[in-house]
């Protein structure tokens, strides 16, 4: 069987069940370089004895898409104290992202305001939304109100679902020509038949407010290095944390998920911060135990209620990223978002957590707001780097 049939197997297998049957593709995969190896082996006896070099794909590793599994339905109950760790006596403190999402808002218009009377500019946010998703409607909806809130101009280029790829890039295009945008965004995910990449990279680096621009990444990743932006969500998760009066530096992390909207940034980000950090993401084996061991467990898999009490050790910080929509008749949007983590577990076990909605949500977009702030200050040369 060949290494690519071996793959798309395993992606499905293990979607079904993922921990055991990630541990045997892992097993078959090793068996299949080993195989590799020494088929061509005798190759290279025969040229000098030089061991093969491996090519750049199989150094990468095999491209499985992080596809979690609901929990289980014998999960939704709750566990005893004893074994989620729990002292039911403790309290907890909610984190308010709104509250602190508010003054940051505050301290952005009064900045919004100085820059009209310098330069009789204020900051532009263009948003390209693709499709008719409804939490990706309810994001931009969001991100336009807190725009007019703290002054900053919005605009909206609006796409149908089906598409081609060549009218997202070229609405993107014009919001980099003009010189009013001073942030863009293209609103996530896109629909499958679009390259993300493609289109994101085409976003000016100067003008990237989300922070998804290759450059931007990389140069997170790099210490030595200062990205224009980082990306929104990553930056309210530590700002939540800060604000908290919760230390970072040699502290345990655990980030679930590890996409490049939250968990890939989120993880560079806490190491600048000098933090320990753990990824877990959908081929992890044993997440659980992982978790468990951390002093912050912040969670972006996109999973209702993935994260229970047992979950967590005593005492431990809990920031809940996802934002998973519920149907719900009796919501105004016919939805209701519910987090990755199981408050009413998790608030009996943690010392300090955010809720879903009113914790990192509001954040990110104040986040947001103050990259669009950012790039306009620096292309007015407001600010110099």
């Amino acid at each position: 069987m060949g290494g690519a049939a071996v793959a798309v197997l395993g992606a499905a297998a293990t979607r079904r069940n993922p921990a055991p049957l990630a541990f045997l593709l892992s097993r078959v995969v090793r068996g299949l370089h080993e195989a590799s190896a020494a088929t061509a082996a005798p190759e290279e006896d025969k040229a000098g004895n030089r061991r093969p070099r491996r090519s750049s794909s199989r150094l990468l590793g095999p491209d499985f898409p992080d596809s979690w599994d609901p929990p289980p339905i014998s999960a939704s109950q709750t566990p005893s104290p004893q074994d989620a760790g729990a002292n039911y006596d403790c309290t907890t403190t909610i984190i308010d992202g709104k509250s602190i999402a508010e003054d940051i808002r505050l301290h952005i218009a009064e900045e919004v305001r100085q820059m009209k009377s310098a330069v009789g500019h204020v900051p532009g946010l263009a948003v390209v939304l693709v499709g008719d998703r409804r939490d990706s409607e309810s994001y931009v909806r969001f991100k336009t109100k807190g725009c007019v809130e703290v002054g900053i101009k919005s605009l909206l280029a609006k796409l149908p679902g089906n598409c081609t790829e060549d009218e997202v890039m070229d609405s993107v295009s014009r919001f980099n020509e003009d010189q009013s945008v001073h942030g863009i965004l293209v609103q996530l995910p896109l629909p499958q038949h679009m390259d993300e990449e493609r289109i994101l990279s085409a976003i000016s680096l100067e003008k990237d407010v989300d922070g998804f621009h290759p450059l931007n990444v990389g140069n997170l990743a790099l210490r030595s290095r200062k990205p224009l932006f980082v990306p929104c969500a990553a930056k309210a998760c530590i700002e939540l944390l800060l604000q908290s009066g919760i230390e970072l530096m040699g502290k345990h992390v655990t980030v679930i998920g590890r996409s490049k909207v939250v968990g890939l940034p989120t993880s560079l980000l806490l190491q600048r911060h000098h933090a320990t950090v753990s990824v877990i993401h959908a081929f992890t084996t044993n997440p659980e135990a992982i978790t468990r061991e951390s002093d912050i467990v912040i969670s972006a898999a996109g999973v209702s209620n993935l994260v229970r009490g047992s979950w967590l050790k005593q005492g431990a910080v809990v920031i809940d990223v996802g934002t998973n929509p519920i149907e719900d008749p009796t919501s105004d949007y016919g939805y209701h978002l519910t987090g990755d983590v199981c408050f009413e577990e998790a608030v009996k076990v943690a010392s300090a957590i955010t809720p879903v909605p009113g914790g990192v949500g509001p954040v990110t977009i104040a986040m947001l707001l103050g990259n669009t702030l950012d790039s306009a200050k620096r292309i007015y040369g407001l600010i110099s780097d």
